[in-house]
C-alpha cells in the first residue's frame, strides 16, 4: 500500500440514511495498519483533560494543540482536511466553510455521555467520528446510540465500538445521541467536526 494511500479515509462502503436525521456509517476508515497505529499513538503519554458537564464525562484534546508523530501529521493538513470536507459535503449535499476541528475522545470505566443533540445555531453542523479500540466486548459498554427522539427509550440504533468503523451525521435538533457506560477497557474516538459556510470559503 503506497503512502497517499495509508493516509486517506476509505469512502467507498459508506451506507448513508436520513432517518431520524441524516448519518452515514462504514465498517472500515483507515487501512487497518494505519488505525492500529493511530490507537497505539493515542495510547501513550498525550495531554488527555478531563472534561465534565452536565450530560457527559470524559477524556479530550486538540489535535491541533499537539505535535504530531510524523507519520500521522497528515491528520491535520489541510489538503487532507479539504478532501475529508469534500467528502462530507457531496455525501450531506452541505455547504461547509473552511473550518474543521479535530478533537480525541477517550472514555474509561464507569464514564458515559448522555442524550443530547449538540444543536447550537451558527456553530458546528457535521460531526465524524472514528472509533478505536482493543479487543472490544459487548459486555465493556460504550455503544453509540442514536435516538428516533428525545426520549432516551426511543432508541433508533445502536451501533457496537467496532475498531476502525465510521459514522458520520448531520447536527440538528432532531440528532439525539449518546454513549452508553463504559464497562472495561478505553474507548478512543477521532472526532472531526464541520462548520457551515458562514461567510468564508
Amino acid at each position: 500500500m503506497d503512502i497517499a494511500t495509508a493516509r486517506a479515509l476509505n469512502f467507498s462502503s459508506v451506507e448513508t440514511f436520513s432517518e431520524p436525521f441524516p448519518y452515514i456509517v462504514s465498517s472500515e476508515a483507515f487501512s487497518e495498519g494505519m488505525s492500529l497505529r493511530i490507537l497505539d499513538w493515542l495510547g501513550t503519554y498525550l495531554p488527555w483533560k478531563l472534561v465534565e458537564t452536565d450530560f457527559y464525562e470524559q477524556y479530550e484534546f486538540s489535535l491541533f494543540d499537539v505535535d504530531l508523530p510524523l507519520d500521522l501529521s497528515f491528520l491535520k493538513e489541510t489538503s487532507f482536511l479539504n478532501s475529508l470536507r469534500s467528502e462530507i459535503k457531496g455525501l450531506f449535499n452541505a455547504s461547509l466553510g473552511s473550518r474543521v476541528d479535530i478533537t480525541a475522545h477517550k472514555l474509561i470505566p464507569g464514564q458515559r455521555i448522555r442524550i443530547h443533540n449538540d444543536y447550537l445555531p451558527g456553530q458546528e453542523t457535521h460531526r465524524l467520528l472514528i472509533q478505536l479500540n482493543r479487543n472490544w466486548a459487548d459486555d465493556m459498554g460504550g455503544f453509540l446510540l442514536f435516538f428516533n427522539s428525545a426520549d432516551p427509550s426511543d432508541v433508533h440504533r445502536v451501533f457496537r465500538p467496532i475498531h476502525n468503523s465510521l459514522v458520520g451525521f448531520a447536527i440538528s435538533p432532531n440528532s439525539n445521541h449518546a454513549v452508553s457506560t463504559i464497562h472495561g477497557g478505553e474507548r478512543f474516538t477521532l472526532v472531526y467536526s464541520f462548520y457551515g459556510n458562514y461567510g468564508d470559503a
